[in-house]
């Protein structure tokens, strides 16, 4: 199976060394049409509206599963084109996540390495994420904070967190890292940051009157390997440019995966 190939690259040679270096990038261009956008948002809030009441907004963990309308934004060129020039022309999606934390009580993003979270799910370990601000995304209101350089490993040691005030259950032992060498990556709608798996990162509570929100849409090189024997059951890929190189198995973006789904939202406490 063969899907588009690419329309033109986003990304400038200096970019992707920097991506490379440093572990993630800052993309202030817009990334898709306004028109595009303002779709999405809405679509967003629809979904929003639609939310049962004991589900957390920052729990919308791959809606793509049951909302099949997602990969029109998932499959846009001006997405993969993002990503291509980093994991290569042949791409599939891994994952997608809206993460909204309300205004007054959104919870914190434990520090993490999204690559703890996916251990054994492929081979080799390499996952961009394009993280699309839906809403204005600041300090105040718990925008994404990141360490430089952190993504050699992916892998350290891990302690609970508070699930009262915290999106994931666990993440990383003090000591593991020096916080003081965290950036802010403050965002405007329609922007985005890209990221490595495993780069260490995390976000404060939003205690503003401002919601943020965030559109993660993940990618990998069809050359990685998914260990669908053992997580087959559970999770979903799907090929979104190019051809396999591994012997993968895609799952079909025009059926709805109820069980899977709901298998995750009881399960995977929050998302990843």
């Amino acid at each position: 199976m063969t899907m588009a190939i690419s329309k033109g690259v986003r990304l400038s040679a200096e970019q992707v060394s920097a991506y490379t270096r440093e572990g993630y990038l800052r993309f202030t261009e817009p990334v898709f049409p306004q028109g595009t956008f303002i779709a999405l948002k809405d679509h967003f809030e629809q979904k929003l509206l639609r939310l049962p009441p004991d589900i957390r907004p920052e729990a919308m963990d791959v809606p793509h599963f049951t909302d099949t309308r997602l990969f029109a934004w998932l499959f846009a060129d001006e997405v993969l084109d993002l990503v291509e020039p980093i994991i290569g022309p042949d791409i599939a999606l891994f994952s997608s996540h809206f993460i909204c934390k309300p205004t007054g009580n959104g919870k914190r993003v434990p520090w993490h390495e999204d690559s703890f979270y996916w251990r054994g799910m492929m081979e080799p370990m390499e996952v961009c994420t394009v993280w699309l601000a839906i809403d204005p995304s600041t300090a105040a209101n718990g925008c994404m904070r990141v360490v430089p350089r952190t993504h050699a490993n992916g892998y350290s040691e891990y302690e609970p967190a508070d699930l009262n005030t915290s999106v994931f259950w666990i993440e990383i032992k003090k000591g593991q890292f020096d916080e003081s060498k965290a950036i802010s990556l403050e965002l405007e709608p329609n922007q985005a940051t890209l990221h490595d798996a495993r780069l260490i990162h995390g976000s404060a509570a939003n205690h503003s009157a401002v919601r943020r929100c965030g559109y993660t849409m993940r990618y990998m090189s069809t050359r990685v390997k998914f260990n669908h024997d053992k997580f087959g059951a559970s999770h979903n890929i799907y090929l979104a440019r190019g051809r396999d190189h591994a012997g993968n198995r895609y799952s079909d973006p025009s059926v709805v995966y109820e069980e899977k789904a709901h298998y995750r939202e009881v399960h995977h406490k929050g998302g990843h």
